[in-house]
């Protein structure tokens, strides 16, 4: 038929004839249709091919590669609720998701998956749900080989009962066995926690690419005042790291211990609020329902999300009420202990890609009025509080993760427990070193008896803390802190077989792992999962 198109193109004598300009443009016009036609007949034939491997697959609940699989083993149905609830917040936004009952589940869907989320529940003295008993036998027991899959465990239980969460522990166990990789730590709940649920919505928030989506359950803040904050590295080549410190509530003094979190209900930047009102025409004094009690519409739209000015005109203040949604809490180790008078935090200052600050970060580096209100309350953190306290302590960490190790460091320090060795890296020591002066002091005093600092952006050797002259000891080394940990293997052993536990804080990304393997290669796998499964190996990583 092609062919067929390109006979009315001679209208000289057949064989003799030759073709005009003209024709020579509505030859190539032609060709091109051809081959346009050809490729799209050929794209469609591909596409019905992709589509029919796809229905088979999903016929057989064989997920594919851009799939999250949310796997549910429930004894009374409330891991059901949480993964049902988990799969809307990542369809929310913009994943597909997968619900799977575990009892349906195979070593071949698991090989499939690129990753998976399981809400577990443990029932009775430890023991698994029932509607994992197959999975157990069939599949755990089996073995598997998962090394492309990532995965996270939330391990449902009751604190009260001996074997805490035991089968959330044991599925992770075997995960990491098959050679998964974790996209963050385990995350226990005692009895529906509501703080520990937004734990797992925070990471869950921040591997789905989408850390504004709403909490299930609100946290109940308690009104602290900022009673402080100063940059600690200006220069930096990294973002800027502020420190800031909160005065408890005045009805009350407030308790924690190190290794807890604040949750923090951030608020938009003022001018933001102000922008949006102006554009409506509302009165920001308009009293509003704002769930749990009135407030005036400045003060809800500045701890919800704002819309979009076109999207809300000819609304009132009731109805725009109606629409807000609420900013989801920010968590942050606590960098001081309750003798120190205050709560300290240390942060990086996050930016988005127009240069504006994020709304956690924002508020409390920017935009908080000193004296003000910040809406915190306190989760406790029970895995990540330090084991037996006559124990020596390893502390390892980078960044702003440094803010949860300084709580531990002050803790022990005022107990009078002094074998304390930490190793803490970051970019550049004359810009980057952190609490420089509390952990000099706490060298200097023999409070801390070991500090090894990793600068990757320095010269070997360089920043060596001078300050420190007394019974502590220090090194400096060029990398990074995994690197420091391997330069120190046959003391980190001797630690070990001192009885020392190990605390990392820090990032998830990078670090975390750069630090598990070199423990796996120091001191063994087997080692480091015993320290894991007796609790002297806990991390707090974001």
């Amino acid at each position: 038929m092609a062919a067929l198109a390109f006979v009315p193109l001679h209208d000289e004598a057949w064989w003799p004839g030759a073709p005009t300009t003209a024709h020579g443009w509505l030859a190539a016009l032609l060709g091109i249709a051809y081959v346009g036609a050809s490729a799209a007949t050929l794209l469609r034939a591909r596409r019905g091919e992709r589509a029919q491997a796809a229905a088979e697959a999903a016929e057989a609940g064989i997920p594919d590669a851009d799939e999250w699989l949310v796997v549910h083993a429930s004894q009374t149905g409330q891991a059901v609720e949480f993964a049902q609830r988990t799969a809307e917040s990542l369809r929310a936004a913009g994943r597909r998701a997968r619900l799977r009952a575990i009892s349906t589940l195979d070593a071949d869907t698991l090989a499939a998956a690129r990753q998976a989320l399981f809400i577990a529940s443990t029932t009775g003295e430890g023991d698994a749900p029932d509607s994992a008993a197959g999975f157990i036998r069939d599949t755990m027991h089996a073995g598997a080989t998962l090394p492309d899959l990532r995965y996270a465990v939330l391990a449902l239980g009751d604190r009260s009962y001996r074997h805490y969460c035991a089968f959330g522990h044991a599925l992770d166990q075997w995960l990491r066995g098959a050679g998964a990789s974790p996209l963050f730590d385990l995350v226990e709940v005692d009895n529906g926690d509501p703080a520990a649920l937004r734990h797992w919505q925070h990471h869950l928030g921040v591997v789905a690419g989408a850390p504004e989506l709403p909490d299930w359950a609100p946290a109940a803040y308690a009104a602290w005042t900022l009673a402080g904050r100063r940059e600690l590295n200006p220069g930096s080549a990294g973002g800027a790291v502020y420190e800031v410190r909160m005065s408890p509530p005045a009805e009350g003094g407030a308790h924690w211990h190190a290794g807890d979190i604040a949750e923090i209900g951030p608020r938009q930047a003022p001018d933001a609020v102000d922008a949006l009102l102006a554009a409506t025409g509302l009165d920001p004094e308009a009293r509003v329902d704002a769930g749990d009690a009135p407030a005036t519409l400045r003060d809800l739209l500045s701890r919800s999300h704002l819309p979009a000015a076109d999207e809300v005109d000819g609304l009132d203040a009731r109805a725009l009420a109606g629409r807000l949604q609420p900013l989801p809490a920010r968590e942050y180790s606590i960098a001081s202990v309750p003798g120190e008078g205050s709560l300290r935090l240390l942060l990086r200052r996050m930016l988005r890609p127009d240069g504006s600050p994020g709304i956690g970060s924002g508020w409390l580096c920017d935009h908080a009025p000193q004296g003000g209100r910040i809406d915190l309350r306190i989760r406790t953190n029970p895995g990540f509080h330090a084991p037996a306290a006559d124990a020596p302590l390893v502390l390892v960490g980078n960044g702003t993760g440094v803010a949860g190790l300084r709580a531990h460091l002050a803790e022990r320090i005022a107990a009078g427990r002094h074998r304390n060795w930490l190793l803490f890296g970051e970019r550049h020591a004359s810009r980057d070193f952190h609490q420089r002066e509390d952990l000099l002091q706490w060298l200097d005093a023999g409070g801390l008896a070991r500090l090894d600092l990793a600068f990757s952006r320095d010269p070997e050797g360089t920043g060596l803390p001078t300050a420190a002259t007394g019974g502590g000891r220090a090194a400096v080394h060029r990398g990074y802190v995994q690197d420091a940990l391997r330069a120190e293997s046959a003391r980190l052993r001797q630690w070990v077989d001192d009885g020392a536990a190990i605390l990392v804080c820090g990032s998830l990304q990078g670090m975390a792992p750069g630090v598990d393997a070199a423990l796996r290669d120091i001191l063994g796998g087997e080692r480091v999962d015993e320290l894991l499964a007796a609790g002297h190996y806990r991390r707090d990583v974001y």
